[in-house]
């Protein structure tokens, strides 16, 4: 199952849903590849992969300079393994425009590797540029990390009328797994007001787990750990193992798994 993590803005939650939701699933005995697509390499630091340790990265899979199994490296967690990023990606959308069909080169570098993980996670860098795009068709599912304030609700919207844009040119884009609700704090009732009102308007797209604004979270990509490595009994730990099961009931209730 490979499920990516999209939003056209930055600073959403997107690296941390990936990173750990990725470690809730390898500790529960689930074999996972985390897929970095970021110049940024956020996702890769979070597991204790520095950038100037990085030799091979995803950037080398897309120009198809490398098989995916090469560029795969260890983490710091049992039975998460990752496909790095790398400042290198900065230059891949140019790179990859002078490619036949660039929008499959993601999908057709993770076929052999399909079945030898329970979950493949894509973490995309903002927009819907080709190495976003490429993480989209790469993928069965996506998860729209939202937080829910004015701006990035109108991010959202913008999110999905870009992606009805893309459908018209791109083919094999996949279905919303569901909208994830983070950085939710209830102690103001402007979030209250956003949270009712995106539940209302969307339904049961909405994911109910939400993740809380948790210093916890924030601390953590810069001890390279998990959430669950760092502070295993914060309130973000229990948030993304509540989000883990939720994300299996759905893959279940849609006959994926």
């Amino acid at each position: 199952m490979i499920i990516s993590l999209v939003n056209v803005k930055g600073g959403v939650g997107k690296t941390t849903t990936a990173v750990n939701m990725g470690a809730g699933f390898a500790g529960s005995g689930l074999r996972v590849l985390l897929v970095d697509l970021d110049p940024q390499s956020s996702a890769s630091y979070s597991v204790g992969v520095a950038s100037d340790e990085v030799g091979l990265s995803s950037e080398d899979l897309l120009l198809g300079e490398q098989a995916a199994r090469d560029v795969i490296v260890e983490t710091g967690v049992e039975g998460l393994e990752l496909i790095p990023g790398s400042m290198k990606l900065v230059g891949a959308d140019l790179a990859l425009a002078r490619k036949k069909h660039p929008e499959r080169r993601l999908i057709e570098a993770l076929k052999p590797l399909r079945r030898q993980y329970d979950f493949i996670l894509v973490d995309c860098p903002p927009g819907l540029s080709i190495l976003t795009v490429n993480g989209l068709v790469a993928s069965d599912f996506y998860i729209l990390p939202v937080v829910p304030h004015d701006l990035d609700m109108e991010a959202m919207n913008h999110f999905f009328v870009g992606l009805e844009t893309l459908g018209l040119t791109v083919r094999g884009l996949p279905d919303l797994l569901g909208i994830l609700l983070t950085m939710v704090d209830h102690r103001t009732s402007v979030t209250n007001d956003v949270v009712e009102a995106i539940r209302r308007a969307l339904g049961r797209e909405v994911f109910q787990t939400e993740i809380p604004i948790n210093v916890r979270l924030a601390e953590a990509p810069g001890y390279g750990s998990s959430i669950y490595d760092y502070q295993g009994w914060s309130a973000g730990a229990r948030a993304y193992s509540q989000l883990g099961g939720e994300v299996i009931r759905r893959l279940r209730k849609k006959g994926a798994i």
